[in-house]
C-alpha cells in the first residue's frame, strides 16, 4: 500500500511511519516543518512539506494522487490557542477530505479525540473547549461525505511502549494508551476494510487488537 499521512512529523504518525515502512508500505509524510524531513527519511517515508493552513486543495490532491488511504493525524499541538484548533483540528482534516475526494481516494482514517462527539459542551478550559469543538466538525464533515473513514478517539496518550492489547468501543470510558498502540490501531484498520464506517474510542485494555475490533463490529 502508499498511505499519506498529514502531521506525519508527530509522534502518532511516525509510530505508525515506522509500522508501515517496516513491513513494505510505501509512506508520504506531509510536514510544515522542512527542518523534519530528514527525521521522516529515518523512519522510511517520503517527505512532503506542505502547511495544510495554506494549502489549496489542488495542492494537497497532487501529494495524494496514487495512494490507497489517507490518514489524518496532524494537529495544531500543545501551547497553541483556539484559533489553531480550527485552522488545524478542523480545517487542515476537512482540507485533507477535498483533495482525497479530487484524488479520488477512497479510504481516510481520522485520528479524532476521546469525547469530540460532545464537542466543547461542559468543559471550562476555554482552548480546549475549542479543540474539542473542532475535533468535532472535523469528524462530522467527514462523515458526511461518501468516502471510506474510520474515525480513531484514542484516551489519554503515553510515550510508554505499546504492549498490543486495547480496549476498543463506541465509548470506553476514561483511560491512557501508548501512542505506539494508536499506531497499531490505525495499521489494524488499515488493513480491515470491514472498519469503513467505524467511530470508536480506544484506551489500553486486555484484548489483542484485531479482536477487540471485532466485538465491536459484532
Amino acid at each position: 500500500m502508499r498511505i499519506a499521512i498529514a502531521g506525519g512529523h508527530g509522534k502518532i504518525a511516525r509510530h505508525l511511519t515506522r509500522q508501515l515502512s517496516s513491513r513494505g508500505d510505501a509512506v508520504v509524510g506531509i510536514i510544515r516543518n522542512p527542518d523534519h524531513e530528514q527525521d521522516l527519511r529515518e523512519d522510511g517515508a517520503e517527505p512532503v512539506v506542505l502547511d495544510l493552513e495554506r494549502a489549496s486543495i489542488e495542492e494537497v490532491a497532487q501529494v495524494l494522487r496514487g495512494v490507497d488511504a489517507v490518514v489524518f493525524a496532524a494537529g495544531a499541538g500543545p501551547g497553541s490557542g483556539a484559533e489553531r484548533k480550527d485552522t488545524v483540528d478542523r480545517g487542515a482534516a476537512v482540507l485533507l477530505a477535498d483533495a482525497a475526494e479530487a484524488a479520488g481516494v477512497r479510504r481516510y482514517l481520522m485520528v479524532s479525540s476521546m469525547g469530540a462527539d460532545a464537542g466543547g459542551q461542559g468543559i471550562e478550559d476555554k482552548v480546549f473547549a475549542a479543540y474539542q469543538e473542532a475535533k468535532k466538525a472535523a469528524d462530522e464533515d467527514l462523515m458526511a461525505r461518501d468516502l471510506e473513514w474510520t474515525i480513531v478517539r484514542p484516551g489519554g496518550l503515553s510515550d510508554d511502549p505499546g504492549t498490543g492489547l486495547v480496549h476498543i468501543a463506541r465509548h470506553t470510558g476514561r483511560g491512557s494508551i501508548p501512542r505506539e498502540d494508536v499506531a497499531s490501531v490505525l495499521r489494524t484498520v488499515l488493513d480491515d476494510p470491514t472498519t469503513s464506517g467505524l467511530v470508536f474510542e480506544v484506551i489500553s485494555g486486555q484484548q489483542l487488537i484485531a479482536t477487540s475490533l471485532r466485538a465491536l463490529r459484532d
